[in-house]
């Protein structure tokens, strides 16, 4: 994955386990996959306690958290 546009999703689970839902996909698709990962009901419920999306260097360029919501970018990246 040397590709600088392509992003990998993430999920991080209550009990510290992981895995990683997409790899190498473009933006789009990655957004989709996010969206439905931070609204799903193990998101709601907070078994799902993370969401992190990663370009292709490993740089978190998205984070959501179960109780705060989206922290990474901050408010100040958000429109």
């Amino acid at each position: 994955m040397n590709d600088p546009e392509l992003f990998s999703v993430y999920q991080f689970f209550k009990d510290g386990a992981y895995e990683r839902v997409r790899h190498a996909v473009d933006v789009g698709e990655a957004a989709d996959a996010t969206l439905h990962y931070i609204s799903c009901v193990a998101a709601r419920t907070g078994l799902t306690r993370r969401v992190i999306v990663t370009n292709a260097l490993d740089c978190t360029c998205f984070e959501w958290r179960y109780g705060e919501g989206v922290v990474f970018p901050g408010k100040e990246g958000n429109p």
